[in-house]
């Protein structure tokens, strides 16, 4: 069962804001998720050891140069609103603690 604090765990991880008023209502919504997901593990999902798999195959865009280097580069920087030289400079979101 989940509880407020385990919503606002979650939330924070999520970087949203979760009224007070909100909290019992999501913590119930929680639990009806996590029992709808729960239902996977009821599937009996048969495994045929002598059934053949696909064989594999790769779905990614062979290696190559899309455009030429650095052609977006200078249109990139100028829009960014902080600047240190030639890195762009943005706020620190991990913290050691």
């Amino acid at each position: 069962m989940t509880t407020a604090e385990d919503v606002q765990k979650l939330a924070a991880l999520a970087r949203i804001t979760v009224a007070d008023a909100e909290l019992a209502a999501f913590t119930r919504e929680f639990d009806a998720i996590l029992a709808y997901v729960g239902q996977l593990e009821k599937l009996d999902i048969p495994s045929s050891p002598g059934e053949e798999k696909p064989p594999l195959r790769n779905v990614v865009r062979a290696d190559g140069e899309p455009h030429a280097s650095g052609v977006y580069t200078k249109k990139l920087a100028e829009q960014f609103p902080a600047r240190e030289g030639d890195a762009l400079s943005v706020k620190q979101i991990i913290q050691h603690d």
